[in-house]
C-alpha cells in the first residue's frame, strides 16, 4: 500500500504512528511553534458517544513534540467547539471557538493573554462574533477573524483587540441547512459576498485571502476589505498555509490543493480511504513546519491527525 503522496516536486512520505497516542476526539486544526512543537485542538465526543461537531460541547488542546510524543494536555473540557488554530512568529497562539463565539490568544505556555468576543453570546448582526472559524494576524499585528458559520463576515482588530472594521455579506444559509431548518435567505455569491468564510490569512504584501468554502473559491482583499480578485474552482477550502517558498497549500473536502499566490494551480493530491496517508473524513486543518513536513487534521471522525514528511 502506498505511503508516498504528493504532486510534482511536492512529494511526501506518510509518517506512521504519528502521533504516538490516540487522539480521543476530533482534531479540528493543527499548528506549530518555533521550537518544533505541534498543537491540535480537539472536540470531545458528545455525551451520547457521537462525534463532536460545530455545535457546543467540550474540548481540549494537545501539544506534541516533533516526533509525535504527547507533551501536554491543556484546557481540558473548557473549549466548546474547537475550530481554527494559528500561531504567530512570537509563538502566541490564537484559537477560534465557534461554540463559545470567541477568539482566545494564549502565550506559548498556555496563559490567556486576550479574549475577543463574549463567551456563549453572539454579537449583533454583522458584528463579532457568530460561530467564528479562524483568527490570524497581518505583518502589523492586526488580527483578522473569519466569522463563517453564523454569519458571513470578516472582522479586523488592532493587535490590542480594538475592532477596526468588518466586511462581507450574504445570508447564513449554510447553518440553516446544516441544522435542518428552513432556508430563508440567499447565499452570497458575488464579489465581496460569502457563503461560509472558513479561513482567513494575510500574506507579507497585506493581501487578505478568504477561503469561501461553499462557493468553492478563494477571494482576495486588501486590508481595508476592498475586493481585489478571486480564484475559482478551489474545492471546498477549509484551511490554508503559505510555505517558505511563497506557495499556498489548501486543504478541503478532496485533499490538498497547491497554488501559486497569483492563483495558478500547481496540483492536487490526496485520496479517500482507510489506509496510511488516506483521508478518511474531511481534511480541515493544515500546517507546514520548518522541515517542510506537512500535517493534516480531519473532522468527521476521531483520532485523525496525520504527518507527511517532505521527500
Amino acid at each position: 500500500m502506498a505511503t508516498r503522496w504528493g504532486v510534482g516536486e511536492y512529494q511526501y512520505e506518510f509518517v506512521e504512528n504519528w502521533p504516538d497516542v490516540e487522539i480521543k476526539g476530533v482534531a479540528a486544526d493543527v499548528a506549530g511553534d518555533s521550537q518544533g512543537r505541534i498543537y491540535t485542538v480537539v472536540r470531545d465526543p458528545k455525551p451520547d458517544g457521537s462525534i463532536g461537531n460545530i455545535t457546543p460541547g467540550t474540548g481540549h488542546m494537545l501539544v506534541f513534540d516533533r516526533a509525535g510524543k504527547l507533551l501536554e494536555t491543556r484546557e481540558e473540557g473548557n473549549f466548546s467547539s474547537p475550530h481554527g488554530l494559528w500561531i504567530n512568529d512570537d509563538d502566541e497562539i490564537f484559537h477560534a471557538d465557534c461554540g463559545h463565539h470567541t477568539v482566545t490568544k494564549y502565550s506559548q505556555s498556555g496563559e490567556v493573554l486576550m479574549v475577543l468576543g463574549t463567551q456563549g453570546q453572539t454579537g449583533a448582526p454583522g458584528e463579532p462574533f457568530n460561530m467564528c472559524t479562524r483568527a490570524t494576524q497581518s505583518r502589523s499585528g492586526d488580527i483578522f477573524v473569519s466569522d463563517g458559520y453564523g454569519q458571513n463576515r470578516i472582522h479586523r482588530f488592532s493587535s490590542d483587540g480594538e475592532h477596526i472594521l468588518s466586511f462581507g455579506s450574504g445570508d447564513p444559509v449554510f447553518i440553516q441547512a446544516w441544522r435542518g431548518e428552513e432556508v430563508t435567505g440567499s447565499a452570497g455569491t458575488g464579489p465581496g459576498e460569502f457563503n461560509l468564510p472558513h479561513h482567513v490569512m494575510v500574506d507579507d504584501d497585506d493581501n487578505v485571502y478568504v477561503m469561501d468554502r461553499t462557493n468553492n473559491r478563494c477571494q482576495i482583499f486588501d486590508i481595508d476589505g476592498n475586493y481585489a480578485w478571486e480564484w475559482s474552482d478551489v474545492r471546498g477550502p477549509n484551511d490554508a498555509v503559505i510555505d517558505g517558498a511563497g506557495v499556498m497549500h489548501i486543504v478541503g473536502g478532496q485533499g490538498v490543493e497547491i497554488r501559486m499566490l497569483d492563483g495558478r494551480l500547481v496540483g492536487r493530491w490526496g485520496e479517500k480511504g482507510e489506509g496510511p496517508g488516506h483521508f478518511t473524513n474531511g481534511p480541515h486543518g493544515i500546517f507546514i513546519d520548518d522541515e517542510e513536513s506537512l500535517y493534516v487534521a480531519e473532522v468527521g471522525g476521531n483520532n485523525r491527525l496525520q504527518k507527511f514528511a517532505r521527500i
